[in-house]
């Protein structure tokens, strides 16, 4: 069933939903820029450590890292489930590697280990992008840095991404993860989106979704990013509350009371 504020804002489509091809993503220059970075870290098959708050585009960033890497050169294995030990951690990797896992932990670490060896010779580097790596247990932390241990340490086989909140960081400065840390050349911290940031984000997302006018007016998206403090997946879910609100009054203009209704609405419910 159609949402009823697409048919009044002539939209196609839901203008803040996930649901959009990696290709069409929309960037600010510095997240652009970190885009950037990360493909040299991965040209140079070095590690990288990404951090930043919950909601700032961690996952828009990668997603458009993912557009960018060629398929030639590169096989990048995606790994979200942080919360395993270090055995069950290396039997999740086997089976998204495509590998069977074996029973114990040295078997399957030898299994991943000689997999990275036969895609080198292949000129293949393996990209690990670990997702929610704020949550990893301390033992798989532990052996992570074996993992990028190749040919005595003298080769760069595979590139190692490290993906969480700004604690993940202070977790690998501890003495314990020293060997794992000294090994992450590459570190990029992701901030919240700029006020102009914000703008040009939810004017091009209602674009995309087929508004050919002004919906949503400065002084509102203004509010937004106020309330949001730039943050891109909450900037989604009050602009959408805000289209739905608007909405339901027929109002062909999101304003700043319509904004003020749903702002004092979360506020009740997080009381």
């Amino acid at each position: 069933m159609t949402p009823a504020y697409l048919t009044i804002f002539g939209l196609r489509e839901a203008p803040f939903s996930k649901e959009i091809p990696d290709a069409e993503l929309w960037l600010p220059p510095s997240k652009q820029t970190l885009v950037d970075g990360l493909c040299e870290a991965l040209d140079e098959r070095a590690s990288v450590l990404l951090v930043g708050e919950p909601g700032v585009g961690k996952t828009a960033v990668l997603r458009a890292l993912r557009h960018r890497i060629p398929q030639a050169g590169f096989r990048l294995t995606y790994c979200h489930n942080a919360t395993l030990g270090r055995r069950d951690f290396y039997r999740q990797l086997c089976l998204a590697l495509g590998l069977s896992p074996s029973a114990t932990a040295a078997a399957v670490f030898y299994a991943i280990s000689t997999h990275v060896q036969d895609l080198a010779k292949e000129r293949t580097c393996p990209v690990f992008l670990l997702d929610e790596a704020h949550l990893l247990h301390q033992d798989t932390l532990n052996h992570l840095h074996i993992l990028l241990n190749y040919e005595w340490d003298s080769r760069a086989l595979l590139s190692l991404i490290l993906v969480g909140l700004p604690e993940l960081q202070d977790r690998l400065e501890l003495r314990r993860n020293r060997s794992l840390l000294s090994r992450i050349h590459h570190r990029f911290a992701i901030g919240p989106l700029t006020s102009d940031d914000t703008a040009a984000y939810i004017r091009m997302r209602l674009v995309r979704a087929g508004c050919d006018r002004e919906i949503v007016a400065s002084d509102a998206i203004a509010m937004i990013h106020e309330a949001t403090r730039g943050a891109m997946r909450d900037i989604d879910r009050i602009a959408t509350a805000a289209l739905r609100e608007a909405g339901r009054k027929k109002a062909r203009l999101v304003e700043r009371d319509v904004l003020g209704r749903i702002l004092e609405a979360e506020q009740r419910e997080a009381a």
